[in-house]
């Protein structure tokens, strides 16, 4: 692949996508290229104490996007590999809250409950990137732990198909807000484009996140990253969002109710799997029955998202024609 152009770019305030679809593009690239990129947190920034609620702020939206970013070449039926070199906070603080008739142990709009919302708090989290820990303090009592800084992307998407424009809040075939734990550095993630230039875009840094994001609001932070990005052409079709590290392939499947997403993302591993080792999807649903590890990513977005995973180690075929090695070695030289 030769030299890696590497294109920096930090939005100013108002160049933030908040949906994936209908924004234009802020930067044109040819692949592969490698990004150093500036992603503001989901509150965009506006959250510095445990005073700013966010229903106070005034906030337009929420996950700020950076990006899109035009992919030359890139056309439907393609597929965009994103490949993570390194994720870090760009802040000593993280942020994150309760929000009123919003997770998984509330009621919501869709779920009408008569009880009366939670109450709105936040918490301040210290990060200390040194010692690669982010500190948890009680609001009620006194109370720290330091629980292990794992830097991870809660968005990550391009533009959906049929011209749609959808909120950086919504996970769904296109990528989006997956909230999956797994889109760390040494990941690569793997995208169906659906429109001409596949219009990539990424945010919602978290410091760390639990799997299931239960609340709805995980350790949100600005972040400072650094991805390659290249095209894989002449490949099947990518229905669903597909990731890869140096240990497992995975599926990610979104929907409502949770059962649809943790199919999705099965039946896609199944399929995948098949391709990858010349099986009988019969063959490959028993293999990836009693192979396949599936984490929650969230439980709480407007769809949630399930994550099928597969060890590499059965598997005789790279995916993609091994592109996550290519990239991975690419990333030491940068």
């Amino acid at each position: 692949m030769g030299d890696l152009e590497v294109i920096s770019y930090r939005p100013e305030p108002g160049e933030y996508a908040w949906t994936f679809g209908g924004a234009a593009p802020v930067r044109r690239l040819t692949p592969p290229v490698a990004l150093s990129v500036y992603t503001e947190d989901a509150f965009a920034g506006r959250v510095r104490s445990e005073t700013d609620l966010v229903s106070t702020q005034n906030i337009t939206g929420l996950n700020p996007q950076t990006g899109p970013f035009y992919i030359e070449g890139a056309e439907p039926g393609d597929t965009v590999a994103v490949h993570f070199v390194s994720i870090e906070p760009a802040r000593d603080w993280a942020a994150s809250t309760t929000v009123p008739l919003f997770g998984a142990l509330t009621g919501t709009h869709l779920t009408a409950l008569l009880h009366e919302p939670l109450e709105e708090l936040v918490w301040l989290w210290q990060l200390d990137r040194a010692a690669r820990v982010c500190r948890f303090t009680a609001r009620k009592s006194v109370f720290t732990a330091d629980l292990p800084m794992e830097p991870m992307h809660g968005t990550v998407g391009v533009a959906p198909a049929q011209r749609e424009v959808r909120s950086s809040l919504v996970p769904d075939a296109f990528g989006g807000n997956m909230d999956t734990p797994e889109m760390r550095a040494g990941t690569t993630c793997y995208l169906g484009v659906n429109v001409p230039g596949a219009l990539l875009s990424l945010g919602d840094g978290h410091a760390r996140q639990g799997e299931g994001e239960t609340c709805g609001v995980a350790v949100e932070c600005a972040m400072n990253t650094v991805l390659i990005v290249d095209l894989v052409k002449g490949a099947a079709p990518t229905p669903w969002p597909r990731l890869e590290n140096d240990l497992y392939v995975m599926s990610a499947g979104s929907a409502r109710p949770l059962e649809d997403a943790f199919r999705i993302a099965q039946h896609d591993m199944v399929g995948w799997v098949s391709a990858l080792c010349g099986l009988d999807p019969l063959d490959a649903y028993q293999l990836v029955t009693q192979a396949v590890e599936s984490p929650l990513a969230n439980v709480c977005d407007t769809n949630y998202t399930s994550i099928a995973k597969m060890p590499k180690r059965y598997l005789p075929t790279a995916a993609f024609g091994g592109i996550h090695d290519q990239l991975r070695e690419l990333a030491t030289s940068l």
